[in-house]
């Protein structure tokens, strides 16, 4: 694995794995949100993220952090893994109100200066809407571009744990 996809609904705990997976294969990690959000949470125009991630997409090794199915035709035929960490919704759910809570207006490495951890309705739908409406659309660009990929799909803390002690995640 040199090149890995981390994705799945917000609060499913793709920042931590991929920075995890990443340290472990000693490759950088590239956190999608740096690329699609400029500071004070305006989205970056779609060309200028799209080729910002075809840059990323185009170099030797990576793990990447985000869902952004706008650029999986970018971002699967490049990859030699996908990890989807298909979480239930209200599990997702629970985790954004925590981060939420602990994490509240302060800055992180995965996002872009000026967009601050916080409330957010809109993220808290997307979550509760991941099941409906972006999981059959990871089903389907699977299907057309990532049909080499070694897929990891896990449900739950447990699978985590086990894929990272298999894997030597710390």
């Amino acid at each position: 694995m040199r090149r890995v996809l981390v994705i799945g609904a917000p609060g499913s705990g793709k920042t931590t794995l991929a920075t995890k997976v990443a340290a472990k294969l000693r490759v950088p990690v590239r956190y999608l949100d740096l690329h699609h959000w400029k500071p004070h949470w305006q989205y970056r125009d779609a060309a200028e993220a799209r080729a910002s991630v075809r840059r990323i997409a185009e170099t030797p090794e990576w793990v990447m952090d985000g869902n952004f199915s706008e650029t999986f035709d970018l971002r699967m035929p490049r990859a030699h893994s996908l990890i989807w960490l298909d979480y239930p919704r209200m599990t997702c759910i629970r985790r954004i109100l925590m981060r939420t809570i602990n994490d509240d207006g302060r800055p992180k490495p995965d996002l872009p200066e000026g967009c601050p951890e916080g409330f957010d309705f809109g993220v808290l739908r997307f979550a509760w809407r991941f099941p409906a409406e972006s999981k059959p659309r990871v089903f389907e660009h699977i299907g057309r571009f990532g049909g080499h990929l070694r897929v990891f799909r896990l449900c739950n803390d447990h699978d985590v744990a086990e894929f990272s002690r298999v894997h030597g995640i710390a």
